[in-house]
């Protein structure tokens, strides 16, 4: 689902209100659809903060099970201040921060037969995916490509992020792919 310039400043309006909410009160901004509106529609998304090109923090779902509107306010507060690789962000830091949303279609299970099969079926730059291994599981969203464009490399460093060895290989191995529309701004300039 691709967004409209309305509604992606729409969106990075909400998620930039929720994280401005959680530093003057602690707490997500409470958002409530309007019916039959595409923000009511289940959505899942991720929130990226980075400052000074620096990830600073991401939190997202990989499900849609709420209203996108709601996904993305509970979100951007918890990137902000639950992504438990970082300190909560702090009112100085908003000057450099800037806000990404990816909205995620639903995943699709990939079928494959070897590693070499599933490398050779990647999308670069297109893809996000998702490996599972029993309980183990991590994911990487298509912006990941930038720093990892090979997709053998890709699918080795998410092995990592899901508690595997790098080199692991096995019939047990899940994979799914997913897309995302995607877009950002500068904190301050969502206004």
């Amino acid at each position: 689902m691709l967004f409209t310039d309305s509604q992606q400043k729409q969106l990075l309006s909400i998620a930039r209100e929720s994280i401005q909410q959680g530093i003057e009160r602690g707490q997500p901004l409470t958002v409530e659809p309007e019916p039959d509106t595409v923000f009511a529609t289940p959505g899942a998304c991720f929130v990226t903060l980075k400052t000074d090109n620096q990830l600073r923090g991401c939190i997202g779902s990989l499900e849609a099970y709420r209203p996108l509107i709601v996904d993305v306010a509970e979100n951007a507060y918890a990137a902000a201040f639950q992504d438990p690789r970082f300190a909560p962000l702090t009112r100085p830091e908003l000057d450099q921060l800037n806000l990404s949303l990816s909205i995620l279609s639903p995943a699709e299970s990939m079928a494959f037969d070897s590693q070499e099969d599933l490398v050779g079926q990647l999308r670069p730059g297109v893809d996000g995916l998702i490996l599972q291994v029993g309980a183990q599981r991590g994911t990487f969203l298509p912006s990941v490509w930038e720093s990892l464009p090979q997709a053998s490399t890709f699918l080795n460093h998410l092995k990592l992020k899901a508690g595997l060895p790098e080199d692991y290989w096995s019939d047990s191995v899940q994979v799914w792919r997913y897309t995302t529309d995607s877009f950002s701004a500068p904190f301050h300039d969502m206004t």
